[in-house]
Parts: structure tokens; C-alpha cells; sequence
């Protein structure tokens, strides 16, 4: 805790910034600790915003710009190191599509989506002094507003850290642990979903032979508007059903065939 005060401001940015750049780390309780060290006078509160603020433009700059080098390539990293990655990017994708770029606003409030917005950002191709804007406005708001409650609830932190200073390590190895077993848990339910998945898949090699031969199947692309612009390639004779569409329009699929699906 005394590392923290004497390095408040920096130990924020750091947070923010890992939080921002996609590491599994939550930087809400780290907002929440800022507000409330400085109700106590503790911290400087200004200064520990605009380095909160400038730690997630500059996470969020860095995944823009990958977003207008990279493309799809951008997402498909995502999907392996994030611990929702495939629903995460498809509600991204979603809001993305129903919003433009004020998503960016409602992302930072949703765990997980504030990474995926900005790459989408630069695939679609917003202009960098727009991005820029609303990736800073958001951050002052997301930051702003958990470290304002943490302020209103100052002397309920101070308590707690009271007490955390008389537990010391054993505090501070429940966490960890907690953290560690967290994410192992993700990472588990993420093998065995894959490990399924597997049973179920067919091979773009099998699938070219199957087509070759002229046998019966039906291709279903389940792509999102923004998958197809970012790779503006289809299989021939692919029914186009965005995933959220399926509910309506399951009947277009045929039950007399063997269906497959793909997205990105």
C-alpha cells in the first residue's frame, strides 16, 4: 500500500493501460481505489485522471492502428488471447454496426468490448482525428465516473484498507490466487468448447473435394457486415444469414442436405 501512495498516479497508468491493451486484468477496482485515495487527500486526483485518460488512448491508438494495417488479422489475435474473444467480437461487431463509431463511448463500460472497438474502428475507416476524440471522451467518462464513486465511497476504502494493512501477504495471495484461478477457469471452459468444435469440423481441403464432386451440401457464411468488408471474399454458392439473423430465417436452410457453416 505504501508503494501504491508514493506511485499512485503511475500505478494507475499502468493499470489502465493493461487493462486497455487486453491483458485479463480489471482496471475498475484500480478507478475505484483512485476516487477514494483522493477523498483522503492521498492522491492527485486530476493527475491520476489524465493518466488513466492517456493510458487507454494510447492502448486504444495502438489497436486502431493495427485495426487499419492489420484488418481481420487484428480479430483473429483477439480471439486467442482474450478470454471471451468470440462473443466479445461478435457483440462488438453489433454495436459497431448499429452505433458507428459512438460505440466506442458504451465499449469502455463493457469488459472486454473496449478492446475489440478500437481495431473495429480502424477496419471500418474512421478518421484518426474522430477516433482520437471519441476514444478520449470515453476514457475521461469511464474513468471519470468509477473514480467519482470511488470518492463518494472514500472512507469505506480507507477501512478496508486499514484492514488490508494488517493482513498483508495472505491478503494479498487470496487475490492473486483468485486472479490466477479466474482465468484458468476461463481457459478451461475455452479447450473443451474447442475440443468440440473439432469433432464437428470439416477441413477447407474436404470441403473443396465434397464441392468438386458435386455433392449436396448447403454453405451457410455467417459473417457480420464488418467481417465481409474486412475480407470481401465468399465460398461460391454460400447463403448469406448474418448469426443473428438465424432465428428468422432458419427456414432458407434446407433439412434434406448436410449444412455447413463458417464465420470469422
Amino acid at each position: 500500500m505504501s508503494f501504491v501512495l508514493r506511485h499512485g498516479e503511475a500505478f494507475v497508468f499502468l493499470y489502465v493501460f493493461a487493462d486497455q491493451i487486453g491483458i485479463p486484468v480489471p482496471a475498475v477496482p484500480a478507478l475505484l481505489a483512485m476516487g477514494a485515495l483522493a477523498a483522503i487527500g492521498k492522491i492527485n486526483l486530476p493527475l491520476a485522471l489524465a493518466a488513466s485518460v492517456l493510458a487507454s488512448l494510447i492502448a486504444d491508438t495502438v489497436w486502431y492502428a493495427l485495426g487499419r494495417v492489420r484488418g481481420a488479422d487484428v480479430l483473429r489475435l483477439l480471439c486467442k488471447i482474450s478470454l471471451e474473444p468470440d462473443s466479445c467480437v461478435r457483440r462488438t461487431e453489433n454495436v459497431f454496426i448499429r452505433y458507428g463509431v459512438r460505440s466506442l463511448i458504451v465499449a469502455k463500460f463493457i469488459p472486454g468490448l473496449s478492446t475489440v472497438a478500437p481495431p473495429l474502428a480502424g477496419i471500418v475507416g474512421v478518421s484518426m482525428p474522430r477516433f482520437v476524440l471519441y476514444s478520449a471522451l470515453a476514457a475521461l467518462l469511464w474513468a471519470g465516473t468509477w473514480s467519482l464513486l470511488g470518492y463518494l465511497a472514500g472512507d469505506a476504502v480507507q477501512h478496508v484498507t486499514d484492514v488490508s494493512g494488517r493482513l498483508g501477504a495472505a491478503l494479498v495471495a487470496l487475490v492473486v490466487a483468485a486472479i490466477v484461478g479466474y482465468v484458468a477457469m476461463k481457459w478451461i471452459q475455452r479447450r473443451r468448447f474447442l475440443r468440440k468444435l473439432r469433432i464437428a469440423r470439416i477441413g477447407q481441403e474436404e470441403l473443396k473435394r465434397d464441392l468438386d464432386v458435386g455433392k449436396p451440401v448447403l454453405i451457410v457464411d455467417l459473417r457480420s457486415e464488418i467481417d465481409v468488408a474486412a475480407t470481401p471474399f465468399v465460398i461460391p454458392g454460400a447463403l448469406r444469414i448474418p448469426a443473428e439473423a438465424l432465428e428468422q430465417r432458419h427456414r432458407d436452410i434446407p433439412r434434406d442436405r448436410d449444412v455447413i457453416v463458417y464465420c470469422s
